[in-house]
């Protein structure tokens, strides 16, 4: 936890033993290769942004974005139109709020049969230092909560030692803030010159940025993730740990549990409600029940403290 000047560690439920710390878009390319190998055809640079449905309004597949289309809407020579990707099973794995998803959800009232609580979101802000020798811990992983953000904004920081003395670092702060003068990245810039994080990066370089959303609901937000034609897995659904800001693992079960149902949907003809049913009986739905009140009691302790 941090103040302005000081830093003091948390008891040891926060321990985080037993793990691997890597690049998630190493490690995405190196499956997309294997993917491929055993057959799967990936096709990076293009987005889905269409639903396509049947005669009866089962989801069928989706369509691409069209390319080459210039700021004022006109085509460039260079214009190429979408293609439909059309199967039997759609799984939608778009990461947090993906506009498909979102569409689906709400077209097929998915949070209403789920869980029922609104979904809610944060903003994360990332770097990747190389820092010096000296300061580098591999394997090393660092929460905090408190300072640069006030008593009413919920948020806190992560700090990741990688290999080759880099250092992955950055601050979430939950989208429902109070003060609208408050931006995140100033927020982050603010932290890193805390006197405990100061000192680590003094003397590093930043070698990459970047910025991403992630679901903050929970248990309580999950949305049924079964619909007419298909599912919805990972971020897409809110499997995301909260307390643990990680999601990856529980994207990953979900995954091979929906594959594990649309095989037996495609050979036997059974229903794709075995992937809800299923992912009740796993690990990831202890996971998040037991997580399930961390956000909303932070978000309690934070907009009553005085």
């Amino acid at each position: 936890m941090l103040t302005k000047n000081k830093a003091w560690t948390l008891p040891s439920p926060f321990d985080n033993k037993g793990n691997y710390v890597i690049s998630l878009s190493q490690l995405v390319r190196w499956m997309s290769v294997k993917a491929e190998e055993l057959g799967v055809e990936v096709y990076p640079g293009f987005a889905a942004s269409e639903i396509l449905y049947d005669e009866n309004q089962i989801v069928a597949g989706v369509a691409t974005n069209d390319v080459g289309i210039a700021k004022d809407g006109s085509k460039r020579e260079t214009f190429q139109p979408g293609v439909e990707l059309r199967g039997r099973i759609t799984l939608l794995a778009e990461g947090c709020r993906g506009s498909l998803s979102e569409n689906i959800i709400t077209n097929h009232k998915l949070r209403e049969s789920g869980q029922g609580q609104h979904q809610t979101y944060a903003l994360g802000i990332k770097e990747v230092w190389e820092i010096e020798e000296g300061k580098h811990k591999p394997g090393s992983v660092v929460h905090t909560v408190g300072w640069p953000l006030d008593m009413k904004t919920y948020g806190g920081s992560f700090l990741y030692h990688l290999d080759d003395r880099q250092l992955a670092i950055g601050l979430v702060v939950a989208l429902n803030y109070r003060n609208p003068f408050l931006s995140p990245y100033d927020e982050f810039q603010k932290f890193k010159q805390h006197p405990a994080i100061r000192t680590l990066l003094e003397g590093g370089t930043v070698l990459q940025y970047g910025a991403r959303t992630l679901n903050e609901g929970g248990f309580q937000s999950i949305p049924n993730p079964v619909f007419p034609g298909g599912a919805i897995i990972g971020c897409s659904a809110g499997f995301l740990n909260v307390p643990k800001i990680k999601g990856s693992h529980t994207a990953m079960k979900s995954g091979m549990l929906a594959a594990e149902a649309t095989f037996k949907a495609l050979v036997e003809g059974s229903s794709m409600d075995l992937y809800w049913e299923n992912l009740k009986k796993s690990w990831i739905w202890d996971e998040l029940y037991r997580a399930r009140n961390y956000r909303p009691v932070c978000g309690y302790y934070y907009y009553q403290s005085p």
